[in-house]
């Protein structure tokens, strides 16, 4: 039987191809991390190819972080098995994008308040940190704008996301004239999201840096109140807007032409999704059924 100290120590090891950070990860020192390894080589040979300061593993040393990582596996589905029954208790994590994310967690909490023996919980994330925890067993469950190619993960189509062209309420655009005058509130998806928008409601523009920037946030919930004081306009997904509390003082501008975002489901693909995560999916595609009415997605 291989000591899982060891083997937890290997699979450190090949993630972070040096013994000092090894040992600074587990928090033992350098010395444990290079002895545990001699004990696993001499039990299953040489796993570690080093060139320089190069790091790399042997055929030997694959086969065992496959090994490590079968174990794992078999754990978790042990445990998903133990608790089936358990739909309405224990620990469920989410991470998606801040603007789902914002309609989401209120969801959460009311889902929460019905089962006071769930744990709900959510992080804000962009995509690739999102596929980076869902991949590292932190979360269960994942909201991406990109499906992603990672066969250890299973994606499915989960909901759709327009963009939407935001100005004040007492404003109106017709023209383009009319958002040179108005001003871009931007963030760090605007210029990339307004370009998408803007191109197809007003064809032959020049561009969105030709527009005035008369305003900046990085925080998704923060972004309308510039507009809702008249201040500017904005281009940002559907979600972010309607988590809006002023609702009375900003308005979307029909456009022409929808602009329409898939958001993926993601989870690990080597397990079944317990069932309080199929519940609370359950929940959140029931709540957000009919909240999105376009259905063309670019």
């Amino acid at each position: 039987m291989i000591n899982p100290q060891w083997l937890q120590t290997f699979t450190v090891l090949s993630e972070m191809k040096n013994f000092t950070r090894t040992a600074e990860r587990l928090g033992i020192t350098q010395a444990a991390v290079s002895q545990q390894m001699r004990l696993l080589e001499q039990q299953f040979g040489h796993l570690l190819a080093r060139r320089g300061r190069e790091m790399a593993l042997t055929p030997a040393g694959v086969a065992l972080l496959q090994y490590q990582r079968e174990v794992e596996n078999a754990e978790n589905r042990l445990q998903m098995r133990l608790t089936e029954a358990e739909a309405t208790c224990g620990d469920v994590g989410i991470v998606s994008p801040g603007s789902i994310g914002l309609r989401l967690y209120p969801l959460l909490l009311e889902l929460q308040q019905q089962h006071a023996g769930l744990v709900l919980r959510h992080r804000f994330a962009p995509d690739p940190e999102v596929l980076e925890v869902v991949l590292s067993n932190k979360y269960e469950l994942g909201l991406t704008s990109t499906k992603p190619d990672d066969p250890r993960l299973s994606a499915s189509r989960f909901t759709e996301e327009p963009l939407e062209l935001v100005i004040p309420a007492d404003k109106t655009v017709d023209s383009w004239q009319d958002l040179m005058q108005l001003g871009f509130i931007d963030h760090p998806d605007g210029r990339a999201m307004a370009t998408r928008l803007l191109s197809r409601c007003f064809p032959g523009n020049p561009g969105i840096s030709s527009l005035p920037i008369t305003g900046f946030s990085n925080q998704v919930s923060l972004l309308l109140e510039p507009v809702a004081r008249g201040l500017g306009f904005t281009v940002l997904p559907h979600f972010a807007r309607i988590s809006f509390a002023k609702q009375p003082a900003i308005k979307v501008v029909e456009t022409p032409v929808a602009v329409v975002d898939t958001l993926w489901l993601i989870h690990r693909q080597e397990w079944p999704l317990s069932s309080r995560a199929e519940k609370v999916v359950a929940y959140l595609r029931q709540a957000l059924c009919g909240s999105v009415n376009t259905t063309e997605p670019t």
